[in-house]
């Protein structure tokens, strides 16, 4: 589909969060439980989303909230996508 003139090109991300087993590694304890918060058109509010879900678990320390870059998984060679 054609990128209209004047609409924003959709750069998406995923937010989403778990449980960790240690401090200092990426390994949820429950991959049942992990929490996905949602999908969303730029990191702006990818970054609010997370910002939001962090702050509800600031008294859990091995839980931890995730910003995926899906538009670079999507489309890895395209350039204006590499940021």
């Amino acid at each position: 589909m054609p990128h209209r003139k004047g609409h924003k090109k959709q750069l998406l991300h995923l937010v989403f969060g778990g449980e960790l087993t240690a401090l200092d590694k990426v390994e949820f304890r429950d991959l049942a439980h992990l929490d996905v918060v949602g999908v969303f058109p730029s990191y702006a509010e990818a970054h609010a989303a997370w910002k939001a879900a962090a702050q509800k678990t600031v008294d859990n320390a091995t839980m931890r909230y995730f910003i995926v870059h899906l538009h670079k998984l999507l489309d890895p060679d395209h350039p204006e996508l590499s940021s």
